[in-house]
């Protein structure tokens, strides 16, 4: 199975809420499995591509927001990235990654946590997450997800962030969740990062259905 989740619970901050949406990211995981998923990607190209142009691979340190079961980790250490961390609600997605990876797991620090009341350790030089901000539709989730962002990326250090469009759905896997532009997401992120880069990709879901995301890069200052 690879390297042992490290499951963080009650934090200071945790409440009834966090359990409750770790419950509702197991179910979707044990349920649907990896590629049954509407945000499944066999290959991560967008977020594989804004990460090469914004991070060298041997040398970068990366953590992976919210990742579930995607592939992406797989895709960075065959590109030779080393230092890797996954962080996901759910034990049940980080268990399906690390059994898809074997003995490659190994050589990624998992972390099963809310990123909302988790405590970063250290700090990255890249932070990614594809589709997990978009989540947080309360105003006080969304400023502790901005204070851990803040607090974990070094000072020119990169943040790519993919949100729902606002032409992508209103709701996802039976949640509310917030459509972002750029501009909008920028500002909430707030001053201590600029906005670099940015574009639209159109999604196809393991039903064929289309959403409609933008993925922004960050430039930590």
């Amino acid at each position: 199975m690879g390297a042992p989740v490290t499951v963080v619970r009650f934090q200071a901050g945790n409440t009834m809420q966090d359990e409750t949406r770790r419950a509702h990211w197991d179910k979707a995981y044990q349920s649907k499995g990896e590629a049954g998923v509407s945000w499944f990607e066999d290959t991560p190209a967008v977020s594989l591509d804004l990460i090469r142009r914004h991070a060298p691979m041997a040398s970068t340190s990366l953590i992976d927001i919210g990742a579930g079961a995607s592939r992406l980790v797989d895709a960075l250490i065959a590109a030779g990235m080393s230092d890797i961390t996954v962080l996901d609600l759910s034990p049940a997605a980080l268990d399906a990654a690390r059994a898809r990876l074997g003995i490659r797991a190994d050589d990624v620090h998992w972390i099963a946590a809310d990123v909302t009341t988790w405590r970063p350790d250290r700090r990255y030089d890249l932070w990614h997450d594809r589709a997990a901000f978009h989540f947080l539709t309360g105003a006080s989730d969304r400023a502790a997800y901005i204070e851990r962002l803040t607090g974990a990326v070094v000072p020119g250090g990169h943040a790519i962030i993919a949100t729902f469009a606002p032409a992508g759905p209103e709701r996802c896997s039976g949640l509310p969740v917030v459509r972002y532009d750029p501009a909008a997401l920028a500002e909430v992120v707030g001053p201590s990062f600029r906005l670099v880069e940015h574009n639209e990709h159109q999604h196809r879901t393991p039903g064929n259905t289309i959403q409609s995301f933008q993925f922004s890069v960050f430039e930590r200052v």
